[in-house]
């Protein structure tokens, strides 16, 4: 797949993105001839300024987006405006029962919601996610019907959503609809803050203290300008991440969907980079 630098602009009005007809850019006209192979079966890098749409692979193919989908859930639990300080402990009901997953946040742990929220968006933590819908007002029901409703309201006309965590695999979006998933998540303080933490040291009890990383090596790392952040995984999706970040002078949208293998993802990434920080002339704006 050739990496294609678009002419014209994909506007992001209002929470939504208008395509507008574009040329490819002529590569063989330029004195490079090859661009990044990625391994990501879809792939969208967006200017997160203009909306303009740098590189595009699969973009509208809808598929599984496993834990990328706690951004959504970190929009919803935020607009409901409670309490960050209020004590959440997980329960039996935050078993996964659906993919078997394993958790430190044994059955009884107790933290805030603030702390559940840091868990779910930085190491992708599934109970932490699953008890923020359990605690929602109205409960797991009425999360989830509010994760769709405002997947509608910010434009993400493909996506569904069938749970908090993202282990089910019916949750499901375009790449483009993930570009506007994360322009709008942008917009939240805590997120950005929260999902770009390197690590945290959590005390679900008295006796246990749990030391969580950041799930994004390029997070953990610290080399990369990283606004926003958040990786997923489950056997259907494959190995997703999103990102907002800076490569050359730019903020730019990153979305990379189905990776295959465990380093793929940020293999994806740091080619993109490399290759459109070594070309500027072809994709910068101004």
């Amino acid at each position: 797949m050739m990496l294609r630098t678009l002419a014209l602009a994909a506007c992001l009005l209002a929470g939504s993105m208008v395509a507008q007809a574009a040329q490819p850019v002529n590569l063989e006209s330029h004195p490079y001839s090859s661009s990044p192979r990625l391994n990501s079966q879809a792939a969208v890098v967006v200017d997160s300024q203009t909306g303009r749409l740098v590189y595009e692979k699969n973009a509208s193919q809808r598929q599984p987006i496993a834990s990328i989908t706690k951004l959504m859930t970190a929009m919803v639990v935020l607009d409901a405006g409670l309490s960050m300080d209020e004590p959440i402990t997980i329960t039996d009901d935050e078993v996964d029962r659906l993919k078997n997953t394993s958790s430190r946040l044994s059955v009884g742990s107790t933290l805030t919601r603030r702390e559940m929220l840091l868990l779910a968006l930085m190491s992708s933590e599934n109970r932490a996610a699953a008890s923020l819908a359990r605690a929602y007002p109205g409960g797991k029901a009425a999360f989830i019907a509010r994760m769709n409703q405002k997947a509608r309201s910010i434009g993400m006309q493909q996506a569904v959503f069938h749970d908090a965590t993202g282990l089910d695999m019916r949750n499901s979006a375009t790449a483009l609809d993930l570009v506007r998933m994360v322009k709008a998540a942008y917009q939240y303080p805590l997120i950005r803050q929260y999902s770009t933490t390197h690590e945290y040291m959590a005390h679900p009890s008295a006796s246990r203290v749990l030391h969580y990383k950041n799930s994004n090596p390029l997070v953990r790392e610290g080399e990369w300008d990283i606004g926003l952040s958040k990786t997923g995984f489950i056997e259907e999706a494959g190995r997703c991440l999103v990102m907002q970040a800076t490569m050359g002078t730019q903020r730019l949208i990153v979305v990379l969907l189905a990776a295959n293998g465990s380093a793929a993802r940020v293999n994806d990434a740091k080619s993109i980079k490399t290759w459109l920080e070594a070309h500027p002339n072809t994709w910068l704006s101004g």
